[in-house]
């Protein structure tokens, strides 16, 4: 049974003694008062500190299924949230839960691959109503583990749409749940950082919700986990099609410069706005080496986004990044990519209590002065005090003042924690594919 927060922080010694423990500062200690809950990071330390059990953290499991509830959401912590299942049926792998602010996108969204490892929950109610397509996928599956929406979705009213958001993710092997409370799951999240779940669809109804708390609370989570290569291409190929208008669909671009693109979990439409720039993308591998990346000979190169945690990326990814500097070749990086080249120039990284996920962030350009609204997805950031001399910053978020972006103009290399590519989101960035193109020379 969960032993209540204020006695547990009794045994601690008090809220600051809990504090000092885990790391944390005493707003966070407030928090996990309001919250009823302490994050299970914590827990070891705590166990080892007072001699308390698993059994003390986790919140009793409802064992009776709610009327008309098909599927489960089920926190580490034993916290359950039912609702209706969608999709395809089975359990998800243990995940990190997330959200995401998008109002529009959520087939993009849902096939980027740097949500590998996560179930994403979208804070806008009405997901799901303009069905989805075959041109609106940023990868050829599915790499989120699950989906949690407020609202059942509607019959498409989209000329687009080809089918229902649940034919769709039953095609991609993928679970959804919906009648979640998701404004209470956001506060949650937002409060006490993101949790580890599993999401339940099974096909006979029969939920043991101990086992599933149990898995989600045994997951090790994102921190040193590398899953770039799980996302990436496994052999080199080219990419020649352009971005999407409304008029005429995808474009055919001519191409002016020679483009390798690292592959940590690309999606599409970054490959199309190199494209749309005057590029000859050649695609390779996360793992690909400085020896296989300039046998193209490149005019440039590009790092892409991608999941995980960059610094169990960084073992094989840095080498090569290091090894095109020291080539002469500029760089261009974003996301994850953004983060590697970072870790290359001597920089740190860190894990962010909830990260940035949403296509209306606030990114201020230091450089310049001006603000762009920007499509981020990232749960790890650039420890910008970690820098040496040479590397300069040139954004900064305007949500909680985390590095946004980088440049060393000794090596001619720039990158962004953000998508200048958006889909979905804002066109502010845009120019960012231009300006690489014009460092080319």
């Amino acid at each position: 049974m969960q032993m209540p927060i204020d006695e547990i922080l009794r045994r601690l010694g008090g809220s600051d003694a809990a504090a000092t423990l885990t790391g944390v500062s005493a707003e966070a200690v407030r928090k996990w008062r309001s919250a009823g809950a302490i994050p299970p990071r914590h827990w070891p330390a705590i166990m080892a500190a007072t001699g308390l059990s698993l059994e003390d953290f986790s919140a009793p499991a409802e064992s009776e299924v709610p009327p008309g509830a098909t599927a489960a959401l089920v926190l580490a912590d034993g916290s359950v949230f039912w609702g209706r299942g969608f999709g395809a049926h089975g359990v998800s792998l243990p995940s990190e839960l997330c959200f995401n602010t998008g109002l529009t996108g959520y087939q993009e969204t849902l096939t980027d691959p740097s949500y590998a490892g996560q179930i994403i929950t979208f804070t806008f109610p009405h997901i799901g109503n303009v069905g989805t397509n075959g041109e609106d996928m940023e990868a050829a599956r599915i790499f989120a583990r699950g989906l949690v929406v407020k609202e059942d979705f509607t019959a498409p009213s989209n000329y687009r749409a080809t089918a229902d958001l649940g034919a769709w993710l039953r095609q991609m092997g993928i679970p959804g749940i919906a009648g979640v409370d998701t404004r209470a799951l956001t506060l949650r999240i937002r409060d006490l950082g993101a949790p580890n779940a599993v999401l339940a669809f099974p096909e006979d109804g029969r939920f043991d919700l101990k086992s599933l708390a149990a898995t989600a609370a045994a997951w090790s989570g994102l921190e040193g986990l590398d899953l770039a290569k799980d996302v990436s291409c496994t052999q080199s190929y080219e990419w020649t099609g352009g971005t999407w208008s409304w008029e005429h669909g995808y474009s055919t671009p001519e191409t002016v410069k020679k483009i390798v693109a690292v592959d940590y979990g690309a999606k599409r439409n970054i490959l199309r706005s190199l494209a749309s720039a005057g590029c000859k993308v050649t695609v390779v591998p996360a793992t690909a080496s400085a020896e296989d990346i300039l046998r193209h000979k490149p005019d440039g190169v590009f790092l892409s986004n991608g999941p995980g945690d960059p610094a169990a990326t960084a073992v094989y990814a840095v080498p090569a990044i290091q090894g095109v500097m020291a080539a002469g070749v500029p760089i261009f990086g974003i996301c994850l990519g953004h983060q590697l080249l970072a870790t290359a120039l001597g920089g740190k990284t860190y894990k962010l209590e909830r990260g940035h996920r949403g296509a209306n962030q606030p990114v201020k350009d230091l450089t310049t002065g001006k603000v762009e609204i920007t499509s981020q997805n990232h749960g790890f950031a650039v420890d910008e005090n970690s820098l040496p001399a040479g590397v300069e910053v040139t954004h900064v978020s305007l949500f909680d003042g985390s590095n946004e972006g980088i440049a060393c103009k000794a090596k001619r290399v720039f990158s962004v924690q953000y998508h200048p590519e958006a889909s979905p989101g804002p066109s502010d960035s845009a120019y960012l594919f231009t300006r690489f193109v014009e460092m080319l020379g």
